[in-house]
């Protein structure tokens, strides 16, 4: 409950006289508990009662004398808890003049302050607050301070009223025909709207000489805080003045510009240019409006405002996209498949996916969408050249950005202008720089976002990388929709297993597998030299690397799936050969062409890096070797077994992850179980030796169950004591029952074992199918081995234990007639000793 803190004014007669009410105040008075400061004696405002306990004490004093003590809550909260102990003791006791009922149930009374008084006790809490009063009489000084004092008061009063709505004619007229100084302090109080604190300070003081003096301190503290806000609109008023004046004498600047033909500059330039920009940049309907309303926000900000460079770089961003420009695609499918053709060598599925695009957009031009393909394959193998092919084929744009490493959601949906430095995201500025609606974008390593407490990119993509939402793509940057349908995408990444499934479901995979050692030939014989030639300023008919060293090259200096290392290696001689150019020329001596041979790779290249392994790592039984698939291509690995006196224990060391470890315990029952079932070793073979299961190259990680049946061959060979075949490597997931189960990345793991010098392959039946993808010339001179149960491994890949039994047999022979010769010299020496003592 409370009431409006401004002067309503007092009962005043004709002859100017204050009309004081019936001044019979009863001993006991219905108390009203209020929120704000009090209505001061001789005063009328408007209180409003809310609460319906309260409400009926209201109705209850009008049946009676309508008189009622107003007392102030100590914290201001009225409510139907409110108890005697939270209000006040001194208030004023006023007449309620008129009550108006309101339609929510509230009561709004007009009252008639009269007089201080103080409760005494209460005598009554419920239904009503009864309280004792004892009214409180205010004595006045007659002193020359205190004349003083209320000169004082007046003369503030009066400065104060200049720029104080409260100080109204009709206040200072109440003042005037105040009877005495009392009444005075209390209508400038009243006007001051003190704090509820302060309010009640005042209320309690009874002496009219200490009340002026606590005014002085309000009127004082009122007038500082006038004068400060005078001096405030004062300089908003100026500096409002000023940019009137410059607005006025630029805009007569610019008619006398226009009037003498001298162009435009700075921002009217700037406005100019923008309004054209809008207009011819072909705009949707919500962008031009968008950014119609940012150029008049523009148009009024001056150019030392914070502002200005914030509007004027979204309106470049907004001005500069390609809303409407797009370029007309080639659909001449012989034009593109001899560009293809020309830039690079194999990559057919490739190849057929952008001629049955072009296909496609011939028999429907209209149609709206663009693609989504997502090339996969290890490094070095061609994936981001063949983007700009797509572009130069189709006779698109061409834009390139990397995603990996990217954290920040915001570089793939933009800042919001509100941050400083704010900037689009990167499809966006990809669009902007691209100048069309459908360029080529690649995305390369998608397969290498990262995530951060700034949020996930990868789910930022979802939309951009969906047909069906982002022709309505929203950048947080522009606040507007951007349509990327007509958008080729043409994402890379070497590992699909980083990728979330929701994005990778939404591109279409090609697999981009490495070159064989033939492919390889050719792409370094048609692209890599002459483009490495070029680049060291070398011609054709300087120098000359014959087929044999090239071969070479590739077996032991650049084994790998792609060609980025052989790139090196060329590069390499491209540059000892330069050198060896400019110091002939230096002395003067004639240029011959420079035949690189197999037998100077050392003296360009040092030592290879590669050498025949299996030769050297299969040497004895516990070793094996296995095919296993990477990012970087397919790779052929040695696992090794060895064993030695302990409890039983099985070792596992290489990295191996989770998957691999599991494949090796599977491996592990399923040869105990079968050398059990043999019978070719007792049970406490295994409880009275410990076996050890390493994986070489122990920094680097491994996992995948494709090493089962491998693990499977070690531990069985180590066993029986059977040695592996030279030149035989497998692949394939083992089951608990021995069977073979299929795998991934065959085409890989074969181009691996063929660089690797392996002649024999074992691999799952059901991969059988694989084989089409893999080309010819890799097959030529390996025989390949389907199994489906890892007895067929075991038979296929250890020798023959007749041939090692047989060399045990020879050996333990040769030790044994040793020992018996040992032993019957032995024995005669103690025969003739005895017979010497006996005799």
């Amino acid at each position: 409950m409370g009431f409006q803190p401004h002067f309503m004014g007092m009962v005043i007669d004709s002859k100017n006289q204050i009309v004081a009410p019936d001044q019979v105040l009863p001993p006991n008075l219905f108390v009203l508990p209020v929120n704000h400061a009090v209505v001061f004696p001789t005063l009328m405002a408007p209180i409003m009662v809310q609460v319906p306990r309260f409400i009926a004490t209201v109705e209850e004093s009008i049946s009676r004398q309508r008189i009622i003590g107003l007392l102030i809550h100590k914290t201001g909260e009225v409510s139907e808890n409110t108890q005697t102990s939270d209000l006040y003791t001194t208030g004023v006791v006023v007449k309620v003049l008129k009550r108006f009922k309101l339609p929510d149930g509230s009561v709004n009374i007009l009252v008639h302050s009269i007089k201080r008084f103080k409760a005494k006790n209460f005598i009554s809490e419920q239904p009503h607050f009864i309280a004792q009063a004892e009214y409180l009489e205010e004595f006045t000084e007659k002193s020359t301070d205190m004349d003083a004092l209320s000169r004082s008061v007046i003369a503030s009063v009066k400065k104060l009223s200049e720029t104080n709505p409260f100080f109204t004619d009709e206040m200072r007229m109440a003042m005037i025909n105040a009877p005495h100084p009392g009444v005075v302090s209390d209508i400038v109080a009243f006007a001051l709207a003190l704090p509820r604190e302060d309010a009640q300070v005042f209320l309690e003081t009874t002496s009219v000489k200490e009340r002026f003096e606590k005014l002085l301190v309000f009127l004082q503290k009122e007038q500082n805080v006038s004068d400060l806000q005078k001096k405030i609109q004062g300089d908003v008023n100026g500096k409002i003045s000023t940019m009137q004046r410059e607005f006025f004498l630029k805009e007569q600047l610019k008619v006398i510009k226009k009037e003498l033909g001298i162009e435009e500059e700075g921002k009217d330039k700037n406005k100019r240019s923008f309004a054209e920009r809008i207009e011819s940049a072909g705009m949707t309907e919500e962008a031009k409006k968008v950014a119609l309303e940012e150029l008049e926000k523009f148009e009024t900000l001056s150019e030392s405002s914070p502002e200005y460079n914030i509007s004027r770089n979204y309106l470049e961003t907004i001005c500069s996209l390609p809303w409407s420009n797009e370029t007309q695609d080639n659909l001449d499918l012989g034009h593109a498949q001899s560009v293809l053709d020309e830039d690079h060598y194999g990559l057919n599925k490739v190849k057929d996916r952008i001629i049955e695009f072009l296909a496609v957009r011939k028999l429907n031009p209209k149609s709206p969408k663009g693609s989504i393909i997502c090339l996969v394959g290890p490094p070095g193998v061609g994936k981001t050249s063949v983007g700009k092919s797509i572009a130069k084929t189709m006779g698109r744009s061409f834009y390139r950005f990397s995603l990996g490493g990217m954290r920040d959601e915001a570089e793939i949906k933009g800042h919001r202008r509100t941050y400083i430095g704010a900037l689009p995201g990167k499809f966006i500025q990809a669009m902007k720089r691209a100048g069309t609606k459908n360029p080529v974008i690649m995305l390369d390593e998608i397969d290498k976002l990262g995530n951060s407490f700034q949020g996930d990119p990868a789910s930022a993509l979802l939309e951009v990388l969906d047909s069906e939402q982002n022709s309505q793509f929203l950048d947080h940057y522009l606040d507007l929709h951007y349509d990327l349908s007509k958008v080729l995408f043409v994402a890379t990444a070497n590992n699909l297993s980083t990728i979330p499934a929701p994005l990778l479901d939404r591109m279409e995979i090609i697999e981009i597998p490495g070159y064989t050692l033939e492919e390889k030939e050719e792409i370094a014989s048609r692209y890599v030299i002459p483009k490495v030639l070029e680049s060291n300023g070398l011609k054709p008919n300087q120098i000359r690397i014959e087929k044999a060293a090239l071969k070479k090259i590739m077996n032991d200096y650049a084994r790998e799936p792609g060609l980025r290392v052989l790139q090196q290696m060329i590069e390499k001689i491209a540059r000892k050969a330069v050198a060896q150019i400019v110091r002939g020329m230096d002395r003067g001596q004639a240029q011959r062409p420079i035949w690189i041979h197999v037998d100077d790779l050392h003296e360009y290249l040092g030592n290879k890096r590669f050498y025949n392994e299996l030769a050297e790592r299969v040497t004895s039984p516990g070793v094996v070797t296995g095919l296993a698939w990477t990012a970087m291509g397919g790779d052929i690995l040695f696992i090794e077994a060895a064993s030695l006196p302990g409890i039983g224990n099985l070792k596992l060391t290489g990295q191996m992850g989770e998957v691999m470890t599991e494949s090796a315990a599977i491996a592990w029952t399923f040869v105990k179980k079968k050398i059990l079932k043999g019978k070719t070793h007792k049970p406490e073979f295994f409880k009275e030796n410990d076996f050890h299961l390493h994986i070489p190259a122990g920094a680097i990680p491994k996992d995948g169950p494709s090493a089962g049946v491998t693990m499977a061959a070690a531990l069985y060979s180590l066993i029986t004591n059977r040695k592996s075949k030279q030149r035989v490597a497998m692949t394939g997931e083992l089951s608990l029952i021995g069977k073979v189960l299929p795998v991934g990345g065959i085409k890989e793991k074969i181009l691996a074992a063929k660089r690797a010098g392996v002649t024999t392959i074992i691999m799952p039946k059901l991969n059988e199918k694989d084989l089409n993808e893999v080309p010819k010339s890799a097959l030529k001179d390996l025989e390949i081995h389907y199994v489906s149960h890892v007895d067929e491994v075991l038979d296929l890949v250890l020798e023959e234990p007749a041939k090692i039994v047989a060399k045990k047999e020879t050996a333990t022979s040769r030790i044994l007639k040793k020992k018996s010769k040992k032993v019957a010299v032995t024995k005669s020496k103690r025969l003739s000793r005895y017979s010497e003592k006996r005799s």
